[in-house]
């Protein structure tokens, strides 16, 4: 009997070594439930697809909006979202999660579609746009900040949403001053 106790306890310190060992040598942890989920992922491709674009798109205004305080708000689209979208990429990369290389279809249309517009007509519906994006992004960032399963990808979602909903506010003011 005491042979059997024995091996038993030597099982168990061999696969407590192993797993040290193991950990040690760079393998990943058993997953926990705090660990990223595939909703996780997905949020941060969505978020990187709707940052490039927004980059994109305020570079877009920054050149052709006829009004100052509309090629300012380009401005900010494209600092705010590019410092952000170096967080997420970074993020990901920690999270083995692959991002988009450019942004997706929907939003090479709607480049596409201003890029055909001048003046007024392009800052009516590129505020238009950025209304409806941020109030997307909004409630999107807002969900993810409280239902994000990963700790890290809670917190920059978390960390992000008031930036975002500065400019909700601010794309709503620019849009309704540009009727």
């Amino acid at each position: 009997m005491s042979i059997r106790v024995g091996l038993g306890f030597l099982s168990i310190a061999l696969l407590i070594a192993g797993f040290a060992a193991a950990q040690e040598a760079g393998a990943p942890a058993m997953s926990s439930p705090a660990s990223s989920t595939p909703a996780d992922a997905k949020f941060l491709k969505e978020a990187a697809d709707g940052g490039m674009a927004e980059v994109e798109l305020g570079q877009l205004a920054s050149e052709k909006a006829s009004s100052s305080d509309i090629k300012q708000f380009g401005q900010r689209m494209v600092e705010d979202h590019g410092k952000a979208n170096d967080e997420l990429k970074q993020l990901a990369t920690k999270k083995h999660v692959d991002l988009p290389a450019e942004p997706s279809a929907k939003y090479k249309a709607t480049k596409a579609r201003l890029e055909k517009l001048s003046a007024d007509q392009f800052d009516r519906a590129y505020m238009a746009d950025m209304v409806k994006d941020h109030e997307n992004d909004v409630a999107v960032f807002e969900k993810e900040s409280s239902l994000a399963k990963d700790p890290d990808i809670k917190s920059f979602a978390t960390k992000t949403l008031p930036t975002l909903q500065t400019h909700l506010k601010q794309a709503q003011s620019l849009a309704s001053g540009s009727k």
